[in-house]
């Protein structure tokens, strides 16, 4: 199969894959309305080209939180890599390390923050809740800072599981509750049976060692225990003190939210909506984006994180004001259909992309592109 695109990585993962696992990554919440929006109102955003410039020699570097990358892209944090190929999380680092991309582990990750860390050329990002338990919180922080860790991302948008219809319907809970229907899925993919049955078993490696336990049944179980409804703005203050390096809030859709975050000190806003996967209704990411950058007024970085797929998606959030683009769905695509040279051909797909619009767009460097450089379009 050839492989022009990232939805042509999504229809391979989605050959690969039990449906179980492959409505996991692909699907959102209840109506997936949300999730929709993430890719149609980029849809709804045109670019501007300039013509009779100087393009012959393109720049699509960034500097997000010191660190420069040599694309605006961040691989975003997502759990349970480890079920979609073996060793998941580590073969998107290494992927994320030989494109010169950002890479945000995740606290759900079946790879340990020590595991990346030791892999890894460049510093990674880390992401983490504000736990019940406040000292594996502050645990989990020690251990980033420890693993040299560049920046620190708090998930502020998952007070509770958001109800993902297509998990009930196969049964991929908590408790798992698998039908007939979903085992025979699973036999009917030899190969990733082979490779799940011969490789590392999946757990949430992070939480080894913490007492929880070693299988990840058992430690999802107490995981779901410690989402906190009571978190505010005075937690985020105590993550703060605790934590002196870069600090980001993952999970702001809001400008009133923006200027909050910056009045405590956060060097960085991840403009998300979780994929879709949470509140289903709520705005998507990139129509959030110029509210929150005008609201915030360079105070903090931005980084747009939702519906990408292609790079002129990238360049659309660049113009409105994002230093940089997480992507979650699209690297995971490639590692169920490919492993790690999946993310990798995710990554040349986007920057390839990335590079022949800057051209056509008539900028040399990302660094050119503002809000002239897109218009809204009648739907």
């Amino acid at each position: 199969m050839t492989i022009a695109s990232i939805e042509d990585l999504r229809l391979l993962a989605r050959r690969r894959l039990p449906r179980a696992l492959f409505d996991f990554i692909d699907g959102g919440a209840q109506d997936e309305v949300t999730l929709r929006r993430n890719r149609e109102d980029f849809s709804r955003l045109a670019l501007v080209p300039r013509v009779l410039t100087d393009v012959s020699e393109r720049d699509q570097s960034v500097t997000v939180f010191g660190q420069k990358l040599r694309s605006p892209l961040i691989l975003a944090p997502t759990g349970l890599p480890g079920v979609l190929w073996p060793d998941g999380a580590a073969a998107a680092a290494r992927a994320a390390d030989e494109a010169g991309v950002g890479f945000c582990l995740s606290t759900m990750s079946t790879s340990s923050i020590e595991d990346i860390a030791k892999l890894s050329r460049q510093r990674t990002w880390f992401q983490v809740y504000v736990m019940r338990d406040r000292e594996l919180t502050r645990d989990m922080m020690q251990r980033a800072r420890d693993a040299r860790c560049s920046a620190l991302v708090i998930t502020v948008d998952l007070q509770v599981q958001g109800q993902r219809d297509r998990d009930v319907r196969n049964g991929l809970t908590m408790p798992p509750r698998l039908h007939w229907s979903s085992l025979l899925e699973f036999g009917l993919h030899p190969g990733w049976l082979w490779r799940y049955a011969t490789g590392p078993k999946p757990t949430l490696a992070n939480f080894i060692g913490a007492g929880k336990g070693t299988d990840m049944i058992t430690i999802a179980g107490f995981v779901n225990s410690q989402f906190d409804q009571s978190v505010t703005w005075k937690d985020i203050d105590w993550v703060r003190s605790v934590w002196d390096g870069p600090l980001a809030l993952k999970g702001i859709t809001s400008a009133e939210d923006a200027k909050i975050a910056v009045a405590h000190g956060i060097d960085g806003i991840i403009v998300s909506n979780h994929g879709g996967r949470q509140l289903d209704g709520s705005p998507s990411a990139i129509s959030a984006l110029p509210e929150i950058a005008d609201a915030v007024q360079g105070r903090a970085q931005l980084v747009l994180d939702g519906g990408v797929r292609r790079g002129s998606d990238v360049l659309k959030a660049l113009s409105l004001g994002a230093a940089a683009c997480m992507i979650g769905r699209p690297f995971l695509y490639g590692l169920a259909a490919l492993g790690g040279a999946g993310v990798s051909k995710a990554l040349e797909l986007l920057r390839n992309e990335i590079d022949v619009n800057l051209a056509l767009l008539g900028r040399a460097g990302v660094e050119e592109l503002d809000a002239s450089a897109v218009t809204r379009v009648a739907r």
